[in-house]
């Protein structure tokens, strides 16, 4: 198959727009600072990290940002690190976008494509100092379970990004998930389990605390990456 006919199908199967489409919101180049949003030049090559942040700093990831509560929060509480929020809904992904520009942030950008295609193919390897993920789908129904983020795989996705002594942060409302997410971890002896800090268990998304004014906890964990 040909590199272009490859990129189309990669590209629709991870839904991302052509480069250089103006169909929606979000497509015009980064560097404008009109969107947050990054178009994708390639979906077949790893992200240059210098194309989303004009400082380089630390990074840190969300995987499925939603409607950014969570990273534009973040992101304007450290401004020395660079925050990059992933979700493929352009309906969720507009509102990180929206609330990013409002706050003036220069070191947060977001991509809108399938989270496991970011990590395995565009998250550059040893790149990544943090890896947030709060309040994933849970796929409640045991045929769909395998369709969940956080699985078996997860933690060598995770040992690939992140650099020596980079932190994966947890959080569900879901208690069989959340079993799950520390089995997963407990399996890898790469992770060491850590706690959370107390300023970034302070920072709430707007899912959880909706779930916790009707009296429903956070599950919360993090997991460092000791090994190789």
């Amino acid at each position: 198959m040909a590199t272009e006919e490859k990129e189309t199908v990669r590209r629709a199967a991870c839904g991302v727009p052509e480069a250089g489409a103006t169909d929606a919101p979000g497509n015009t180049p980064h560097t404008t600072r009109s969107t947050l949003l990054h178009e994708f030049r390639t979906i077949l090559q790893p992200l240059t990290l210098t194309d989303h942040f004009p400082t380089p700093q630390p990074l840190e990831v969300e995987l499925g940002c939603g409607d950014g509560s969570f990273i534009v929060e973040w992101a304007q509480r450290n401004p020395g690190r660079n925050l990059l929020g992933v979700e493929r809904l352009l309906g969720r992904i507009r509102k990180p976008d929206k609330r990013g520009r409002r706050a003036g942030l220069t070191n947060l950008s977001l991509v809108r494509i399938e989270i496991s295609y970011f990590l395995e193919q565009l998250l550059p390897a040893a790149s990544t100092d943090a890896i947030h993920v709060y309040f994933p789908d849970p796929w409640p129904k045991v045929k769909h379970a395998r369709h969940r983020l956080i699985n078996e795989r997860f933690p060598a996705l995770a040992r690939r990004a992140l650099k020596p002594g980079g932190v994966v942060h947890l959080r569900t409302d879901h208690v069989d998930y959340f079993a799950q997410m520390l089995a997963v971890f407990r399996a890898d002896a790469a992770f060491t389990e850590v706690e959370t800090p107390a300023d970034l268990a302070a920072v709430t998304t707007d899912f959880e605390r909706e779930f916790n004014a009707k009296g429903i906890p956070t599950n919360r964990s993090s997991w460092r990456m000791t090994g190789a």
